[in-house]
């Protein structure tokens, strides 16, 4: 498939929000010859694109300045397998649903409690994306991708990525310098222990009495827990959770169990306590709020939502006062987990 350019193109289909942007023009590649052909015309150096995977993690303040480049390399594929594991190749360009459900599909086990995140193949190491116990640096093998500084092709392997919760090395010292084509996942066949932790998804286990679950059980589940908690994009304009767990010190969680002894509260291995946003959210009371065209989720303090006729900027103000109100409240700040695009 060849490149495809849209002049004067009309975002609001291509961000989960739904806000309306307009690009002077927006480029499609299908795969690594695109980018190098586009390298060839000097594309990168005369355009500084803004890179564009399926647009769920981000918040459009206003019209681009600059084209934008979507990722839309496909294919998934068995690479490499043995009596255990088997390789996952796939396209930057897939959609991580589509992945996650082909894998349960064939019984391999490693991502299926990131189901229903929304968003392309390309992203989710980007964000080092995790839901119900499980993060992808997990089974994360390696990625391809394409460097924009000298235009050559790079192999990233685990070690390379700097992984953290919800970051890693494309996140920061790679930021806009790579474009990542592919990723692979080592998954397992056999001897594959699903991960039941999480409070959420052991307690919708129980109550259904499934006490050995399967990879499709537990992916069963989380599609279910998410679609009770999470409104469906295409119904209610939304880019998931808005702002990280934020992850405090010992002292911090301590002070405010003065205060809330009933705070949910996650031991991290350093020591920190992590604790949900949600919760400091409808704390401070912000669940089912609804200022003008910008609210948040009624069943998810997380998730702020655009009502309809929302602009990005209504939805940043909207973002920063929750901000504001716990941090005064609980004095902890509040880190956007979604790409707020100037």
């Amino acid at each position: 498939m060849a490149i495809r350019i849209t002049k004067d193109a009309d975002l609001t289909h291509l961000n989960t929000l739904g806000l309306p942007a307009v690009t002077s023009y927006l480029v499609e590649i299908f795969s690594i010859n695109d980018l190098h052909e586009l390298s060839r015309e000097g594309f990168f150096e005369k355009e500084n694109p803004f890179i564009l995977g399926g647009g769920s993690n981000i918040l459009f303040k206003k019209n681009l300045s600059r084209p934008v480049l979507k990722i839309s390399i496909p294919g998934i594929s068995v690479t490499e397998e043995d009596d255990d594991t088997a390789l996952i190749e796939s396209g930057a360009g897939e959609n991580w649903h589509n992945l996650v459900f082909r894998t349960v599909d064939y019984h391999y086990g490693g991502i299926e409690n990131l189901a229903l995140i929304p968003g392309t193949v390309g992203a989710a190491p980007i964000q080092n994306i995790g839901a119900y116990g499980v993060e992808l640096e997990q089974v994360f093998e390696s990625l391809h991708c394409f460097d924009l500084r000298d235009h050559s092709e790079k192999i990233y392997r685990h070690s390379d990525c700097g992984f953290g919760y919800r970051d890693s090395i494309f996140k920061r010292e790679l930021k806009d310098r790579v474009i990542i084509t592919k990723v692979f996942l080592r998954l397992k066949k056999k001897n594959h222990t699903p991960n039941t932790s999480y409070h959420a998804l052991a307690t919708y286990l129980e109550n259904r009495k499934i006490t050995s679950p399967t990879i499709r059980d537990v992916y069963e589940a989380v599609v279910a827990i998410r679609r009770s908690k999470l409104p469906d994009p295409v119904l209610l304009g939304n880019a998931g959770s808005f702002f990280k767990n934020p992850v405090v010190e010992k002292s911090v969680h301590q002070r405010i169990c003065i205060d809330y002894p009933d705070i949910p509260s996650y031991p991290v291995a350093d020591g920190s306590i992590k604790i949900p946003a949600g919760w400091l959210i409808e704390k401070a009371g912000w669940k089912g709020k609804k200022v003008g065209n910008v609210g948040t989720y009624s069943n998810q303090a997380l998730v702020i939502v655009n009502h309809g006729g929302a602009t990005g900027d209504e939805i940043y103000q909207y973002a920063m006062r929750i901000r504001e109100s716990v941090k005064n409240m609980f004095g902890v700040e509040l880190v956007p987990e979604v790409n707020i695009v100037e």
